[in-house]
């Protein structure tokens, strides 16, 4: 099974071409299906193509919410805000 995963564009290395980081991970990611993106947007990845700019709230709370299907303490509190 393939995951699209969130990530901040951290250099364009030419239009189609970005640097890409996850939890302190860096990868390559092909920028040919979204060439509006630009350094600092938070882009969905999948199999290695940024397919949609996301808002960094909504990356916020994604990641509360795995942290919290992995143990961590409750700090979502609601998700009618995003909603």
């Amino acid at each position: 099974m393939c995951l699209a995963f969130p990530a901040k564009i951290l250099e364009m290395k030419n239009n189609f071409l970005a640097t890409v980081e996850h939890s302190g991970i860096k990868r390559e990611a092909s920028l040919m299906l979204l060439p509006e993106a630009k350094v600092g947007d938070f882009v969905l990845v999948h199999a290695g193509f940024a397919m949609q700019i996301v808002d960094e709230e909504e990356v916020k709370i994604r990641d509360a919410l795995i942290a919290e299907m992995n143990g961590a303490p409750r700090t979502v509190e609601t998700l009618e805000k995003i909603l």
